[in-house]
């Protein structure tokens, strides 16, 4: 089987690694970043924090040097996936390609350039500690299943599953994993936003500004619930259960801010507040945050 990650940061680095510890698995990674690329060729893709991995992973910076590969797993940026996409269509003409970024219309995205797609979720988080090395700050769950309008079969998505168990972490392949998609939207809502705003750790933050990030889940459960979405679990218990596994853990906003790089908000807070007034449920403070982590962003092009 060929699997090939789509965007080989934090997270896709983490689903990378694992895979390429399978015998039966050749791992593949499209990335940008030459550097990181160059140091996982040399040195092979290293993981630390919650997980202790070397793997040999095939990376390139050219799509086209790349084979056709079985399954993609999509871990870009959402503002990169049209871009990440159209560099690697090619290699998934007989192919699926699962998402497992965060927020709202990857997928759609996603459909536009292959045959055969597979909605995810995941709960793990890291960060890039240099080129080929990421640490996994925090362990979870992945949930995948087929995304409706263009979906793989259950065959394909047991069959990523599968490899994805035995390579030491944890899925669930499910029928319709949209509940487990936005129990996560909901609790990065949340998490990603207040900890962008303020720069706390999810931990910290949950003990200064938990009331906004109370409320802000609320918007987002009453929009899954005008779209008879039942949720996966609880995103306010999540949140809470975070400041214990995640007290320190900055959330990937947070890392985006802290570097000046553009957010996934749009996706995120934004992709709540859009999704809101579509089915007719308010979500002001969603609203409110989107605006305000654009004027962030804004405000790295003014001149000091």
């Amino acid at each position: 089987m060929k699997i090939c990650i789509i965007g080989c940061g934090a997270i896709g680095s983490l689903f990378g690694a694992h895979l390429a510890k399978l015998t039966d698995v050749t791992v593949w990674a499209y990335d940008p970043n030459q550097a990181h690329v160059d140091a996982i060729n040399s040195k092979g893709l290293r993981l630390t924090g919650q997980a202790d991995v070397v793997a040999q992973v095939n990376a390139r910076v050219d799509a086209a040097d790349i084979p056709s590969c079985d399954f993609g797993i999509i871990a870009a940026k959402t503002l990169h996936t049209h871009a990440a996409m159209k560099a690697t269509a090619r290699i998934f003409e007989n192919g699926a390609v699962c998402s497992v970024q965060n927020g709202v219309g990857n997928e759609e995205i996603i459909a536009e350039y292959v045959p055969r797609v597979i909605l995810g979720t995941t709960f793990p988080a890291g960060h890039v500690v240099a080129p080929g090395v990421v640490n996994q700050d925090t362990t979870g769950k992945t949930w995948i299943g087929p995304f409706a309008p263009k979906p793989a079969s259950m065959e394909e998505v047991r069959r990523l599953a599968d490899a994805l168990n035995r390579s030491g972490m944890t899925c669930i392949s499910m029928d319709d994993a949209r509940g487990a998609l936005w129990t996560k939207l909901i609790f990065n809502s949340a998490s990603n936003a207040m900890g962008a705003l303020t720069r706390l750790p999810h931990g910290i933050a949950c003990e200064q500004v938990w009331p906004a990030m109370l409320a802000l889940a609320q918007e987002g459960i009453a929009v899954s619930k005008a779209l008879q979405i039942t949720l996966d679990s609880d995103p306010i218990a999540l949140l809470e259960h975070g400041k214990k596994v995640a007290y320190r853990h900055k959330p990937s906003m947070l890392q985006d801010i802290l570097a000046k790089r553009a957010t996934e908000v749009d996706a995120l807070n934004g992709g709540i507040a859009r999704i809101g007034k579509e089915v007719g449920v308010p979500t002001p403070l969603n609203d409110a945050m989107a605006l305000m982590i654009k004027g962030l962003e804004y405000s790295w092009t003014l001149p000091e």
